[in-house]
C-alpha cells in the first residue's frame, strides 16, 4: 500500500476550513437559550465548534467511533521504556479480548472500537474490530537512522487515511483516536521538539514510568535523535520529515487519520502526547485542521501541553491520566454530546416564553 504525492496533495486541498460564519450563528442561538449567557463555560465553546463543524446541521444521535493505531518502536532498543517491546502485541491482544482500557470506556460510551496493525513487531489471528494495515514489524531506531524510509511514510499515512474513510462510510460524525506502542511518547518528545524548537527536557515526561535515571537517559535519546537529523534546529524542518526521521508508523497512520477526518468533516478528537504528536504534525501540513480538532484532555506527560497551545486547543478534561490508547478521548465524548443535546433541546427565550434580562 502506498501513498502517492497527488493523493497526500488531494486530501489535504480537499480540507475546506471551518466557516466562522456558522459559530457567529451558534453564539446567537446559544445567548438566546433559557440560561444567562455564557453560564455554560466551555459547554457553549464546544457546542459552537461542532455546529461549525458540520455547518448548522447537527447530526442526532452523534455516531461514534474509536480507533487505536499499533506498531512497534526501534528506539526502544535503547532503553527508554519502563516495559520490554513485547508489550505492545501482548497489549494489542488484550484490546482486542476487552481487557484494555480503552476496550472498557469505549463499551461504556457507546464508541465503536477499531485496533488497526500499523507496524506490530508479531502476528495476529482475525477478529472482531481488528485491522490488518501491517507496513512493516516495527519503525527503525531514530537515534541511529531514520525511523521510517520515504515509502514506509507514505503507507502508513495512507493507512490513517483509509480508517477515515471507512469511518465515513460507517457513519460516523466523532471520531476519537488514540495508540499502543512501546517507546512511542520518546517518538512523540522528539517530534515535539523538532516542530515547536523548544528543549527536550521540557518535552519529555517519564512516558510508561521510568525512574529518573531512565527519563534522563530518554531525554538524551530525545536529544541526540532530533540533533541527528535536524542539527542545531536553525529552521523548523518539513513536518513530513520531522515525522519520518524521528516519528513512527502509529504516529504517521495517526496524522493520516487526522488529516482524512477532517478532509470527510468529522469531528476529532485527540487523546495524549503521542496522538496530540500526529495531530501536531497534521496542523503543521495543514493548519485548517484545527477546526475540527477538539483535546479530550491534557496528559500528565508536560510535552502534552505544548502540542495543544501549538495547534490551539483547550483540554475538555484534566483527570491526571497518562494512559493513551485513546482513553481520553473517549471520556470527552459524552461532554461532547452532551454540548450538542443542550444546544439543539434547551429551549429558547422566545419558545419557552421566558422573560429575558432586565436591563
Amino acid at each position: 500500500m502506498t501513498l502517492s504525492p497527488s493523493s497526500l496533495t488531494k486530501v489535504v486541498a480537499g480540507i475546506v476550513p471551518c466557516d466562522v460564519r456558522y459559530t457567529v450563528e451558534a453564539q446567537h442561538h446559544l445567548d438566546d437559550l433559557t440560561k444567562p449567557q455564557g453560564s455554560l463555560g466551555r459547554l457553549e465553546a464546544i457546542a459552537a465548534q461542532m455546529y461549525t463543524i458540520f455547518q448548522g446541521k447537527l447530526p442526532q444521535p452523534l455516531r461514534r467511533g474509536a480507533y487505536c493505531f499499533a506498531a512497534d518502536h526501534g528506539v526502544a532498543e535503547e532503553g527508554v521504556s519502563a516495559y520490554p517491546r513485547e508489550v505492545t502485541a501482548q497489549m494489542v491482544l488484550n484490546c482486542l479480548s476487552g481487557g484494555a482500557g480503552i476496550s472498557v470506556l469505549a463499551r461504556v460510551n457507546e464508541a465503536e472500537l477499531t485496533m488497526v496493525d500499523v507496524g506490530v513487531d508479531a502476528e495476529f489471528e482475525e477478529a472482531p474490530g481488528f485491522c490488518r494495515e501491517k507496513v512493516r514489524r516495527g519503525s527503525r531506531n531514530m537515534h541511529r537512522e531514520a525511523a521510517m524510509t520515504q515509502e514506509e511514510l507514505a503507507a502508513a499515512l495512507e493507512v490513517g487515511i483509509h480508517q477515515a474513510q471507512r469511518a465515513k462510510e460507517k457513519g460516523q460524525h466523532l471520531v476519537a483516536f488514540g495508540e499502543v506502542g512501546i517507546g512511542n511518547t520518546t517518538a512523540a518528545s522528539a517530534i515535539a521538539t523538532a516542530l515547536l524548537k523548544e528543549p527536550a527536557s521540557i518535552l519529555t515526561g517519564s512516558g510508561t514510568g521510568v525512574d529518573a535515571a531512565g527519563k534522563m537517559r530518554k531525554i538524551q535519546i530525545v536529544e541526540e535523535s532530533v540533533k541527528l537529523h535536524f542539527g542545531a534546529l536553525e529552521e523548523t524542518p518539513d513536518p513530513l520529515e520531522v515525522l519520518r526521521c524521528v516519528g513512527g508508523l502509529e504516529i504517521a497512520a495517526m496524522t493520516g487519520f487526522v488529516l482524512g477526518a477532517a478532509y470527510h468533516r468529522m469531528a476529532v478528537v485527540c487523546d495524549g502526547i503521542i496522538s496530540t504528536s500526529a495531530a501536531a504534525v497534521a496542523y503543521a501540513i495543514a493548519p485548517q485542521v484545527s477546526g475540527y480538532l477538539l483535546a479530550g484532555h491534557c496528559s500528565e506527560e508536560p510535552g502534552h501541553r505544548y502540542l495543544l497551545n501549538y495547534i490551539g486547543l483547550t483540554p475538555i478534561l484534566n483527570l491526571g491520566m497518562r494512559l493513551g490508547e485513546g482513553t481520553g478521548a473517549v471520556l470527552a465524548m459524552p461532554v461532547i454530546e452532551s454540548s450538542v443535546r443542550l444546544f439543539s433541546e434547551m429551549a429558547t427565550f422566545s419558545s419557552a416564553k421566558v422573560s429575558t434580562k432586565s436591563e
